[in-house]
């Protein structure tokens, strides 16, 4: 386990004082964390992409597996445009772009998310599994089909919440800009 948090926050990016994050978590442009959301990196770093939104009491977990140590090079990687709702909890072992976690679902470690997928309200996936894109996981058996239409952009809740979250809560300040980390030659 890493001895000391590291958390990258880049600019346009808004990050709650009030938020648990533990670990080596980089948060592209545009992200959104709400208070009390929790994002753990116990087994590697997490890089977050842009324009994800991670609502309250949502945790994102990389989770160290029985008898495993630190491992810089275990990165979980979240795609862009990705929304954790209230009460969700990720384990998963890799999450593309523009899916959407429904409160109080549940995805376990050995599950790949690909793109486009939503996992509905209370949905617990616990079996090893690679999601298609645009699957949709439904009901009291966790029945899953393909969407017929794509997700739709999440721009105006993120543009609202950047507008209105400063109001009420205190900010982690962006403390990451790519465009300075870059060595000149």
């Amino acid at each position: 386990m890493p001895v000391e948090n590291n958390v990258k926050i880049l600019p346009k990016s808004v990050v709650c004082e009030e938020s648990t994050l533990r670990g080596d978590i980089t948060f592209s442009a545009g992200c959104v964390v709400h208070p009390s959301a929790t994002i753990i990196a116990e087994a590697g770093p997490i890089i977050i992409g842009e324009n994800c939104i991670v609502e309250e009491y949502a945790t994102i977990a990389h989770r160290l597996a029985d008898g495993a140590s630190y491992d810089a090079n275990n990165i979980l990687s979240i795609g862009s445009h990705n929304v954790f709702e209230v009460g969700c909890t990720v384990e998963a072992a890799r999450i593309g772009d523009k899916n959407v976690f429904e409160s109080k679902s549940f995805v376990g470690r050995g599950v790949t998310v690909s793109s486009g997928c939503v996992i509905g309200a209370g949905i617990q996936m616990r079996t090893a599994q690679l999601m298609p894109e645009n699957t949709i996981v439904y009901g009291q058996q966790a029945l899953q089909r393909e969407a017929i239409e794509k997700q739709g952009s999440q721009t105006l809740q993120i543009d609202f919440l950047r507008k209105v979250l400063p109001n009420y809560h205190h900010l982690r300040k962006p403390n990451y800009d790519p465009k300075k980390a870059r060595s000149v030659v």
